[in-house]
Protein backbone atom coordinates (compact mmCIF):
# COMPACT_ATOMS: atom_id res chain seq x y z
CA UNK A 1 0.00 0.00 0.00
CA UNK A 2 2.80 2.40 0.93
CA UNK A 3 4.67 1.64 -2.29
CA UNK A 4 1.47 2.20 -4.27
CA UNK A 5 1.02 5.61 -2.62
CA UNK A 6 4.57 6.59 -3.53
CA UNK A 7 4.20 5.51 -7.15
CA UNK A 8 0.94 7.46 -7.42
CA UNK A 9 2.62 10.52 -5.94
CA UNK A 10 5.51 10.32 -8.36
CA UNK A 11 3.22 9.79 -11.32
CA UNK A 12 2.10 13.39 -10.95
CA UNK A 13 5.61 14.79 -11.25
CA UNK A 14 5.58 15.00 -15.02
CA UNK A 15 5.25 12.74 -18.01
CA UNK A 16 8.79 13.51 -19.14
CA UNK A 17 10.34 11.70 -16.19
CA UNK A 18 11.43 8.17 -16.98
CA UNK A 19 10.50 5.18 -14.86
CA UNK A 20 14.18 4.61 -14.10
CA UNK A 21 14.49 8.07 -12.61
CA UNK A 22 11.34 7.53 -10.54
CA UNK A 23 12.77 4.30 -9.18
CA UNK A 24 15.92 6.14 -8.09
CA UNK A 25 13.85 8.68 -6.17
CA UNK A 26 11.82 5.89 -4.55
CA UNK A 27 14.97 4.10 -3.43
CA UNK A 28 16.38 7.31 -1.97
CA UNK A 29 13.09 8.06 -0.19
CA UNK A 30 13.04 4.56 1.31
CA UNK A 31 16.43 5.19 2.91
CA UNK A 32 15.65 8.58 4.46
CA UNK A 33 14.22 8.91 7.95
CA UNK A 34 12.18 11.65 9.60
CA UNK A 35 15.27 13.61 10.70
CA UNK A 36 16.73 13.38 7.19
CA UNK A 37 13.53 14.82 5.72
CA UNK A 38 13.62 17.68 8.24
CA UNK A 39 17.23 18.40 7.26
CA UNK A 40 16.36 18.40 3.54
CA UNK A 41 13.52 20.84 4.16
CA UNK A 42 15.81 23.16 6.09
CA UNK A 43 18.52 23.17 3.40
CA UNK A 44 15.89 23.99 0.74
CA UNK A 45 14.47 27.03 2.54
CA UNK A 46 16.29 29.46 0.20
CA UNK A 47 15.21 27.55 -2.90
CA UNK A 48 11.52 26.81 -2.29
CA UNK A 49 8.88 29.10 -0.72
CA UNK A 50 8.62 28.27 2.98
CA UNK A 51 4.85 27.87 2.86
CA UNK A 52 5.19 25.07 0.32
CA UNK A 53 8.05 23.43 2.22
CA UNK A 54 6.10 23.35 5.45
CA UNK A 55 3.42 21.21 3.81
CA UNK A 56 5.98 18.59 2.71
CA UNK A 57 5.65 15.39 4.72
CA UNK A 58 8.17 13.16 2.97
CA UNK A 59 11.29 13.24 0.85
CA UNK A 60 9.10 12.57 -2.18
CA UNK A 61 7.16 15.76 -1.46
CA UNK A 62 10.43 17.70 -1.40
CA UNK A 63 11.58 16.08 -4.65
CA UNK A 64 8.30 17.10 -6.26
CA UNK A 65 8.73 20.70 -5.11
CA UNK A 66 12.30 20.79 -6.44
CA UNK A 67 11.13 19.45 -9.78
CA UNK A 68 8.30 21.99 -9.95
CA UNK A 69 10.88 24.75 -9.43
CA UNK A 70 13.10 23.26 -12.18
CA UNK A 71 15.91 22.43 -9.72
CA UNK A 72 15.72 18.67 -10.27
CA UNK A 73 15.20 16.54 -13.34
CA UNK A 74 16.52 13.28 -14.75
CA UNK A 75 19.26 15.12 -16.67
CA UNK A 76 20.45 17.24 -13.73
CA UNK A 77 20.43 15.61 -10.31
CA UNK A 78 23.33 17.55 -8.78
CA UNK A 79 21.24 19.57 -6.33
CA UNK A 80 19.82 16.36 -4.86
CA UNK A 81 23.34 14.94 -4.70
CA UNK A 82 24.48 18.09 -2.89
CA UNK A 83 21.63 17.82 -0.38
CA UNK A 84 22.43 14.16 0.33
CA UNK A 85 26.08 15.11 0.75
CA UNK A 86 25.18 17.93 3.16
CA UNK A 87 23.09 15.64 5.38
CA UNK A 88 25.88 13.02 5.24
CA UNK A 89 23.88 10.35 3.41
CA UNK A 90 26.89 9.57 1.25
CA UNK A 91 25.83 5.98 0.64
CA UNK A 92 22.85 7.22 -1.40
CA UNK A 93 25.00 9.21 -3.82
CA UNK A 94 25.64 6.11 -5.90
CA UNK A 95 21.91 6.02 -6.74
CA UNK A 96 22.54 9.26 -8.67
CA UNK A 97 25.87 8.07 -10.13
CA UNK A 98 27.85 10.36 -7.83
CA UNK A 99 30.55 9.78 -5.24
CA UNK A 100 31.42 11.91 -2.25
CA UNK A 101 34.62 13.03 -3.96
CA UNK A 102 32.85 13.94 -7.19
CA UNK A 103 30.27 16.06 -5.35
CA UNK A 104 33.07 17.86 -3.50
CA UNK A 105 34.76 18.56 -6.83
CA UNK A 106 31.65 20.16 -8.35
CA UNK A 107 30.43 22.07 -5.28
CA UNK A 108 32.38 25.31 -5.91
CA UNK A 109 30.85 25.61 -9.38
CA UNK A 110 27.42 24.02 -9.02
CA UNK A 111 26.56 24.22 -5.31
CA UNK A 112 23.15 25.80 -4.60
CA UNK A 113 22.94 25.70 -0.79
CA UNK A 114 24.13 29.08 0.47
CA UNK A 115 27.04 29.39 2.94
CA UNK A 116 24.58 30.99 5.38
CA UNK A 117 22.24 27.97 5.25
CA UNK A 118 25.22 25.61 5.56
CA UNK A 119 26.39 27.49 8.66
CA UNK A 120 22.98 27.25 10.32
CA UNK A 121 22.71 23.55 9.55
CA UNK A 122 26.18 22.85 10.95
CA UNK A 123 25.28 24.84 14.04
CA UNK A 124 22.06 22.89 14.54
CA UNK A 125 24.00 19.63 14.30
CA UNK A 126 26.11 20.72 17.27
CA UNK A 127 23.26 21.94 19.49
CA UNK A 128 22.40 19.28 22.06
CA UNK A 129 18.96 18.82 23.59
CA UNK A 130 20.14 20.53 26.81
CA UNK A 131 21.52 23.49 24.83
CA UNK A 132 18.24 23.72 22.94
CA UNK A 133 16.28 24.01 26.19
CA UNK A 134 18.57 26.80 27.38
CA UNK A 135 18.30 28.68 24.10
CA UNK A 136 14.51 28.46 24.11
CA UNK A 137 14.52 29.79 27.68
CA UNK A 138 16.73 32.74 26.71
CA UNK A 139 14.47 33.57 23.76
CA UNK A 140 11.18 33.09 25.60
CA UNK A 141 10.22 36.75 25.22
CA UNK A 142 10.92 36.75 21.48
CA UNK A 143 9.25 33.53 20.33
CA UNK A 144 5.52 32.74 20.07
CA UNK A 145 4.37 30.64 23.00
CA UNK A 146 1.74 28.77 20.98
CA UNK A 147 4.31 26.92 18.86
CA UNK A 148 6.24 24.05 20.46
CA UNK A 149 9.86 23.64 19.34
CA UNK A 150 11.28 20.13 19.17
CA UNK A 151 14.50 20.60 17.20
CA UNK A 152 17.32 23.08 16.62
CA UNK A 153 16.35 23.34 12.96
CA UNK A 154 12.80 24.37 13.89
CA UNK A 155 14.21 26.94 16.31
CA UNK A 156 16.40 28.53 13.64
CA UNK A 157 13.50 28.69 11.17
CA UNK A 158 11.34 30.35 13.85
CA UNK A 159 14.09 32.88 14.59
CA UNK A 160 14.19 33.76 10.89
CA UNK A 161 10.41 34.14 10.79
CA UNK A 162 10.56 36.50 13.79
CA UNK A 163 13.29 38.59 12.16
CA UNK A 164 15.83 37.62 14.84
CA UNK A 165 18.17 36.02 12.32
CA UNK A 166 19.12 36.95 8.76
CA UNK A 167 22.01 36.32 6.42
CA UNK A 168 23.46 39.76 7.20
CA UNK A 169 22.59 39.86 10.91
CA UNK A 170 23.61 36.99 13.20
CA UNK A 171 24.10 39.10 16.33
CA UNK A 172 21.25 37.51 18.29
CA UNK A 173 22.55 34.06 17.35
CA UNK A 174 26.04 35.01 18.55
CA UNK A 175 24.64 36.33 21.81
CA UNK A 176 22.75 33.19 22.72
CA UNK A 177 25.64 30.92 21.66
CA UNK A 178 27.99 32.91 23.90
CA UNK A 179 25.64 32.30 26.83
CA UNK A 180 24.94 28.64 26.16
CA UNK A 181 28.19 27.29 24.68
CA UNK A 182 31.00 29.56 23.43
CA UNK A 183 32.31 26.63 21.37
CA UNK A 184 29.38 27.16 19.00
CA UNK A 185 30.73 30.60 18.13
CA UNK A 186 33.50 29.11 16.01
CA UNK A 187 30.95 27.97 13.43
CA UNK A 188 29.50 31.49 13.21
CA UNK A 189 32.92 33.17 13.18
CA UNK A 190 34.07 30.85 10.41
CA UNK A 191 31.01 31.85 8.36
CA UNK A 192 31.70 35.56 8.96
CA UNK A 193 35.36 35.22 7.96
CA UNK A 194 34.45 33.38 4.77
CA UNK A 195 31.77 35.97 4.00
CA UNK A 196 34.31 38.79 4.32
CA UNK A 197 36.83 36.83 2.26
CA UNK A 198 34.30 36.42 -0.56
CA UNK A 199 33.49 40.12 -0.51
CA UNK A 200 37.15 41.08 -0.45
CA UNK A 201 37.92 38.59 -3.19
CA UNK A 202 35.56 40.53 -5.43
CA UNK A 203 37.29 43.79 -4.46
CA UNK A 204 40.70 42.28 -5.07
CA UNK A 205 39.70 41.46 -8.64
CA UNK A 206 38.86 45.07 -9.40
CA UNK A 207 41.58 46.92 -11.24
CA UNK A 208 40.16 50.34 -10.43
CA UNK A 209 37.27 52.04 -8.70
CA UNK A 210 35.69 53.15 -11.95
CA UNK A 211 32.24 52.77 -10.45
CA UNK A 212 32.98 55.67 -8.10
CA UNK A 213 34.02 58.15 -10.77
CA UNK A 214 30.53 59.46 -11.41
CA UNK A 215 28.56 62.60 -10.62
CA UNK A 216 25.70 61.58 -8.35
CA UNK A 217 23.22 64.28 -9.27
CA UNK A 218 20.12 62.24 -8.49
CA UNK A 219 21.05 61.86 -4.82
CA UNK A 220 22.48 65.35 -4.53
CA UNK A 221 26.00 66.51 -5.39
CA UNK A 222 28.60 64.59 -3.44
CA UNK A 223 32.27 65.42 -3.18
CA UNK A 224 34.57 63.53 -0.90
CA UNK A 225 37.92 63.55 0.78
CA UNK A 226 39.58 60.24 1.57
CA UNK A 227 42.26 58.45 3.49
CA UNK A 228 43.41 54.91 2.96
CA UNK A 229 44.85 52.03 4.88
CA UNK A 230 47.14 49.56 3.25
CA UNK A 231 48.06 46.14 4.50
CA UNK A 232 50.65 43.85 3.02
CA UNK A 233 50.28 40.40 4.50
CA UNK A 234 52.59 38.71 2.03
CA UNK A 235 49.63 36.93 0.45
CA UNK A 236 47.29 39.76 -0.42
CA UNK A 237 48.04 43.42 -0.86
CA UNK A 238 44.84 45.46 -0.51
CA UNK A 239 44.31 49.18 -0.29
CA UNK A 240 41.12 50.20 1.54
CA UNK A 241 39.67 53.59 0.76
CA UNK A 242 37.62 55.39 3.41
CA UNK A 243 35.41 58.04 1.90
CA UNK A 244 34.07 60.94 3.95
CA UNK A 245 31.59 63.60 2.76
CA UNK A 246 33.26 66.93 2.07
CA UNK A 247 31.53 70.24 1.36
CA UNK A 248 34.21 71.30 -1.07
CA UNK A 249 33.44 70.81 -4.74
CA UNK A 250 35.54 68.31 -6.59
CA UNK A 251 35.63 64.96 -8.29
CA UNK A 252 36.12 61.60 -6.70
CA UNK A 253 39.76 60.51 -6.43
CA UNK A 254 41.13 57.65 -8.40
CA UNK A 255 42.35 54.53 -6.68
CA UNK A 256 42.96 50.89 -7.20
CA UNK A 257 43.07 47.63 -5.32
CA UNK A 258 45.28 44.77 -6.34
CA UNK A 259 46.01 41.30 -5.06
CA UNK A 260 49.09 39.26 -5.77
CA UNK A 261 47.19 36.18 -4.71
CA UNK A 262 43.42 35.81 -4.27
CA UNK A 263 43.88 33.63 -1.18
CA UNK A 264 43.47 35.86 1.88
CA UNK A 265 45.65 35.36 4.92
CA UNK A 266 44.26 34.27 8.26
CA UNK A 267 46.94 36.00 10.29
CA UNK A 268 45.92 37.68 13.53
CA UNK A 269 46.82 41.10 12.17
CA UNK A 270 44.70 40.67 9.07
CA UNK A 271 41.70 39.23 10.93
CA UNK A 272 41.82 42.04 13.50
CA UNK A 273 41.98 44.57 10.68
CA UNK A 274 39.05 42.97 8.87
CA UNK A 275 36.89 42.74 11.99
CA UNK A 276 37.47 46.42 12.61
CA UNK A 277 36.80 48.03 9.25
CA UNK A 278 35.55 45.69 6.53
CA UNK A 279 31.80 46.01 6.95
CA UNK A 280 31.75 49.82 7.15
CA UNK A 281 33.35 50.65 3.80
CA UNK A 282 31.50 47.91 1.93
CA UNK A 283 28.08 49.06 3.12
CA UNK A 284 29.02 52.71 2.66
CA UNK A 285 30.25 52.16 -0.89
CA UNK A 286 27.08 50.24 -1.71
CA UNK A 287 24.94 53.12 -0.50
CA UNK A 288 27.08 55.66 -2.34
CA UNK A 289 26.86 53.76 -5.62
CA UNK A 290 23.14 52.87 -5.53
CA UNK A 291 20.20 54.66 -7.08
CA UNK A 292 18.00 56.60 -4.69
CA UNK A 293 14.96 54.41 -3.94
CA UNK A 294 13.33 56.14 -0.98
CA UNK A 295 11.12 58.72 -2.70
CA UNK A 296 7.39 59.32 -2.05
CA UNK A 297 6.54 56.81 -4.82
CA UNK A 298 8.38 53.78 -6.10
CA UNK A 299 7.04 54.40 -9.59
CA UNK A 300 4.87 52.86 -12.30
CA UNK A 301 5.12 49.46 -13.96
CA UNK A 302 3.42 49.02 -17.33
CA UNK A 303 2.59 45.50 -18.49
CA UNK A 304 1.60 45.20 -22.16
CA UNK A 305 0.23 41.70 -22.65
CA UNK A 306 -0.50 40.76 -26.25
CA UNK A 307 -2.29 37.40 -26.31
CA UNK A 308 -4.46 37.39 -29.43
CA UNK A 309 -3.37 38.71 -32.81
CA UNK A 310 -4.84 39.53 -36.17
CA UNK A 311 -3.75 37.52 -39.19
CA UNK A 312 -1.36 34.59 -38.97
CA UNK A 313 0.18 35.22 -35.53
CA UNK A 314 -0.68 32.51 -33.01
CA UNK A 315 -2.49 33.13 -29.76
CA UNK A 316 0.06 33.34 -26.91
CA UNK A 317 -1.53 30.92 -24.47
CA UNK A 318 -0.04 31.12 -20.99
CA UNK A 319 0.84 34.81 -21.30
CA UNK A 320 -1.86 35.87 -18.81
CA UNK A 321 -0.04 33.74 -16.22
CA UNK A 322 3.05 35.90 -16.81
CA UNK A 323 1.07 39.16 -16.63
CA UNK A 324 -0.55 38.14 -13.35
CA UNK A 325 2.78 37.14 -11.83
CA UNK A 326 4.40 40.43 -12.90
CA UNK A 327 1.51 42.37 -11.38
CA UNK A 328 1.82 40.54 -8.04
CA UNK A 329 5.60 40.85 -7.79
CA UNK A 330 5.97 44.48 -8.82
CA UNK A 331 3.01 45.51 -6.66
CA UNK A 332 4.82 43.78 -3.79
CA UNK A 333 7.92 45.82 -4.64
CA UNK A 334 5.88 49.01 -4.24
CA UNK A 335 5.14 49.92 -7.86
CA UNK A 336 1.76 50.90 -9.24
CA UNK A 337 1.07 48.34 -11.97
CA UNK A 338 -0.98 49.12 -15.07
CA UNK A 339 -1.91 46.27 -17.44
CA UNK A 340 -2.81 46.77 -21.10
CA UNK A 341 -3.99 43.81 -23.16
CA UNK A 342 -3.88 43.18 -26.91
CA UNK A 343 -2.43 46.48 -28.12
CA UNK A 344 -1.73 47.32 -31.77
CA UNK A 345 1.64 48.80 -32.67
CA UNK A 346 0.01 52.25 -32.92
CA UNK A 347 -1.69 51.80 -29.54
CA UNK A 348 1.66 50.84 -27.99
CA UNK A 349 3.22 54.04 -29.33
CA UNK A 350 0.24 56.04 -28.05
CA UNK A 351 0.68 54.46 -24.61
CA UNK A 352 4.36 55.38 -24.57
CA UNK A 353 3.46 58.95 -25.46
CA UNK A 354 0.90 59.10 -22.64
CA UNK A 355 3.31 57.67 -20.07
CA UNK A 356 6.22 59.90 -21.03
CA UNK A 357 4.28 62.75 -19.40
CA UNK A 358 6.70 64.00 -16.75
CA UNK A 359 3.93 64.86 -14.30
CA UNK A 360 3.37 61.14 -13.73
CA UNK A 361 6.99 60.54 -12.67
CA UNK A 362 7.98 63.63 -10.65
CA UNK A 363 7.96 61.81 -7.28
CA UNK A 364 8.91 58.36 -8.61
CA UNK A 365 12.11 56.43 -7.97
CA UNK A 366 12.05 54.45 -11.22
CA UNK A 367 10.00 53.31 -14.21
CA UNK A 368 9.41 49.76 -15.45
CA UNK A 369 7.82 48.52 -18.66
CA UNK A 370 7.19 44.83 -19.43
CA UNK A 371 6.11 43.75 -22.91
CA UNK A 372 4.80 40.25 -23.58
CA UNK A 373 4.28 39.53 -27.27
CA UNK A 374 5.58 37.86 -30.40
CA UNK A 375 8.74 39.43 -31.77
CA UNK A 376 11.48 39.61 -34.34
CA UNK A 377 15.04 40.90 -34.25
CA UNK A 378 15.06 44.12 -32.23
CA UNK A 379 11.28 44.54 -32.37
CA UNK A 380 7.96 43.29 -31.03
CA UNK A 381 4.64 42.73 -32.76
CA UNK A 382 1.47 44.65 -32.04
CA UNK A 383 -1.89 42.91 -32.05
CA UNK A 384 -2.29 44.04 -35.68
CA UNK A 385 0.82 42.11 -36.76
CA UNK A 386 2.87 45.28 -37.31
CA UNK A 387 6.37 45.55 -35.84
CA UNK A 388 7.54 48.34 -33.55
CA UNK A 389 11.22 48.57 -32.66
CA UNK A 390 12.28 48.23 -29.04
CA UNK A 391 14.52 51.26 -29.45
CA UNK A 392 11.53 53.38 -30.48
CA UNK A 393 9.61 52.27 -27.39
CA UNK A 394 12.48 53.09 -25.05
CA UNK A 395 13.26 56.42 -26.70
CA UNK A 396 10.09 57.94 -25.27
CA UNK A 397 11.73 57.93 -21.82
CA UNK A 398 15.06 59.59 -22.49
CA UNK A 399 15.99 62.57 -20.32
CA UNK A 400 15.02 64.93 -23.13
CA UNK A 401 11.63 63.33 -23.76
CA UNK A 402 10.79 62.67 -20.10
CA UNK A 403 12.81 65.02 -17.84
CA UNK A 404 11.18 63.71 -14.63
CA UNK A 405 12.89 60.35 -15.20
CA UNK A 406 16.32 61.85 -15.85
CA UNK A 407 19.03 60.05 -13.87
CA UNK A 408 16.46 57.55 -12.57
CA UNK A 409 16.57 53.86 -13.55
CA UNK A 410 14.30 52.86 -16.43
CA UNK A 411 13.82 49.10 -16.80
CA UNK A 412 12.34 47.32 -19.82
CA UNK A 413 11.68 43.57 -19.81
CA UNK A 414 10.82 42.07 -23.21
CA UNK A 415 9.32 38.59 -23.45
CA UNK A 416 9.34 37.88 -27.19
CA UNK A 417 11.22 35.80 -29.70
CA UNK A 418 14.03 37.55 -31.53
CA UNK A 419 14.40 35.12 -34.41
CA UNK A 420 12.92 32.32 -36.49
CA UNK A 421 10.17 29.94 -35.51
CA UNK A 422 11.21 26.66 -33.84
CA UNK A 423 9.22 23.47 -34.04
CA UNK A 424 8.23 22.56 -30.45
CA UNK A 425 6.15 19.93 -28.66
CA UNK A 426 2.47 20.72 -28.25
CA UNK A 427 2.92 21.81 -24.63
CA UNK A 428 5.66 24.31 -25.52
CA UNK A 429 5.23 27.06 -28.09
CA UNK A 430 7.52 29.81 -29.30
CA UNK A 431 6.86 33.54 -29.35
CA UNK A 432 7.70 33.79 -33.04
CA UNK A 433 5.68 34.62 -36.12
CA UNK A 434 3.93 31.71 -37.88
CA UNK A 435 4.33 31.13 -40.73
CA UNK A 436 7.86 32.42 -41.10
CA UNK A 437 8.00 35.87 -42.65
CA UNK A 438 11.12 37.82 -43.64
CA UNK A 439 12.32 40.31 -41.04
CA UNK A 440 11.62 43.95 -41.86
CA UNK A 441 14.98 45.00 -40.51
CA UNK A 442 18.51 43.77 -39.92
CA UNK A 443 19.29 42.01 -36.68
CA UNK A 444 19.74 44.35 -33.76
CA UNK A 445 21.58 43.50 -30.57
CA UNK A 446 20.07 44.50 -27.19
CA UNK A 447 22.82 47.06 -26.67
CA UNK A 448 21.85 48.73 -29.96
CA UNK A 449 18.23 48.93 -28.82
CA UNK A 450 19.07 51.04 -25.77
CA UNK A 451 19.01 54.82 -26.18
CA UNK A 452 22.48 56.32 -26.11
CA UNK A 453 22.28 57.72 -22.59
CA UNK A 454 22.56 56.49 -19.02
CA UNK A 455 20.16 54.76 -16.63
CA UNK A 456 18.46 52.28 -18.98
CA UNK A 457 18.22 48.50 -18.58
CA UNK A 458 16.83 46.15 -21.21
CA UNK A 459 16.15 42.57 -20.19
CA UNK A 460 15.58 40.33 -23.20
CA UNK A 461 14.12 36.86 -22.88
CA UNK A 462 16.52 35.53 -25.51
CA UNK A 463 19.54 36.50 -27.56
CA UNK A 464 19.12 37.95 -31.04
CA UNK A 465 18.10 35.46 -33.71
CA UNK A 466 16.64 32.87 -31.35
CA UNK A 467 13.25 31.83 -30.01
CA UNK A 468 12.01 31.97 -26.43
CA UNK A 469 9.80 29.33 -24.86
CA UNK A 470 6.35 29.62 -23.33
CA UNK A 471 4.39 26.93 -21.48
CA UNK A 472 0.73 27.14 -22.44
CA UNK A 473 -0.35 26.85 -18.79
CA UNK A 474 2.63 27.92 -16.67
CA UNK A 475 3.83 30.92 -18.69
CA UNK A 476 7.24 31.73 -20.16
CA UNK A 477 10.54 30.48 -18.80
CA UNK A 478 11.99 33.98 -18.64
CA UNK A 479 9.18 35.89 -16.91
CA UNK A 480 8.51 33.12 -14.40
CA UNK A 481 12.23 32.93 -13.53
CA UNK A 482 12.40 36.73 -13.25
CA UNK A 483 9.48 36.83 -10.82
CA UNK A 484 10.85 33.95 -8.72
CA UNK A 485 14.31 35.47 -8.45
CA UNK A 486 12.94 38.91 -7.53
CA UNK A 487 10.94 37.35 -4.70
CA UNK A 488 13.92 35.33 -3.50
CA UNK A 489 16.77 37.83 -3.87
CA UNK A 490 15.27 41.28 -3.20
CA UNK A 491 14.85 40.38 0.51
CA UNK A 492 18.58 39.51 0.52
CA UNK A 493 19.54 42.97 -0.75
CA UNK A 494 20.75 41.82 -4.18
CA UNK A 495 20.94 44.40 -6.98
CA UNK A 496 19.02 43.99 -10.24
CA UNK A 497 22.03 42.92 -12.32
CA UNK A 498 22.89 40.16 -9.84
CA UNK A 499 19.26 39.06 -9.95
CA UNK A 500 19.26 38.97 -13.76
CA UNK A 501 22.44 36.88 -13.68
CA UNK A 502 20.54 34.37 -11.53
CA UNK A 503 17.67 34.52 -14.03
CA UNK A 504 20.12 33.69 -16.82
CA UNK A 505 21.42 30.73 -14.85
CA UNK A 506 17.89 29.52 -14.09
CA UNK A 507 16.60 29.74 -17.67
CA UNK A 508 19.78 28.27 -19.17
CA UNK A 509 19.30 25.13 -17.07
CA UNK A 510 15.92 24.43 -18.62
CA UNK A 511 15.46 22.49 -21.81
CA UNK A 512 12.73 21.44 -24.20
CA UNK A 513 13.03 18.68 -26.74
CA UNK A 514 13.61 21.35 -29.39
CA UNK A 515 16.32 23.32 -27.65
CA UNK A 516 17.33 25.69 -24.90
CA UNK A 517 17.12 29.41 -24.18
CA UNK A 518 19.57 32.09 -23.03
CA UNK A 519 18.30 35.50 -21.84
CA UNK A 520 20.40 38.60 -22.41
CA UNK A 521 20.39 41.82 -20.40
CA UNK A 522 21.94 45.05 -21.70
CA UNK A 523 22.22 48.24 -19.72
CA UNK A 524 23.63 51.73 -19.30
CA UNK A 525 22.98 51.87 -15.56
CA UNK A 526 25.53 53.99 -13.68
CA UNK A 527 24.86 52.61 -10.22
CA UNK A 528 23.43 49.59 -8.50
CA UNK A 529 19.66 49.30 -8.48
CA UNK A 530 18.56 47.74 -5.20
CA UNK A 531 14.85 47.54 -4.45
CA UNK A 532 14.01 48.26 -0.79
CA UNK A 533 12.92 45.10 1.03
CA UNK A 534 9.09 45.12 1.26
CA UNK A 535 7.49 44.76 4.68
CA UNK A 536 5.10 42.08 3.46
CA UNK A 537 6.30 38.57 2.62
CA UNK A 538 6.71 37.72 -1.08
CA UNK A 539 3.49 36.79 -2.89
CA UNK A 540 3.06 33.02 -3.08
Amino acid sequence: LLLGRKVLCLSNMGDDITMKFRQKLLLIDDNLGTEDVAALKFLCVDLIPLKKLESAQSALDIFQLLMAEEYLNEEDTFLLAELLYRIKCHFLLQKLNYTKERVQEYLPEKGRVSPYRQMLYELAENITSEMLKEIIFLLRDHLPKRQPIISALELLILMEKQGLLTESNVKMLEKICTSVSPDLLETINSYKREKVSRELDVICKLTSLNVLRTNYKHTGKVSVSFNHWEINSGKCNITFFFFFPDRRKGSLPEGNMSAGNQTLTTSLLFNTFIETISFFPLSFLQKLTSYKMDGPKRGFCLVINNVKFDGDLRERRGSCKDAGELERVFTWLGLEVKIYKNQTSKEIEDLMEIWQDSKKHINSDCFICCILSHGDSGAIYGKDGELISIRTIMSYFTAKQCPALAEKPKLFFIQACQGKKIQCPVYVEVDAKVPELPSVQQRISPSESIPEEADFLLGMATIDGFASFRHVDQGTWYIQALCRKLQLLVPRGEDILSILTEVNEDVSRRSASSGKQMPQPAYTLRKKLIFPVPRDPPPS
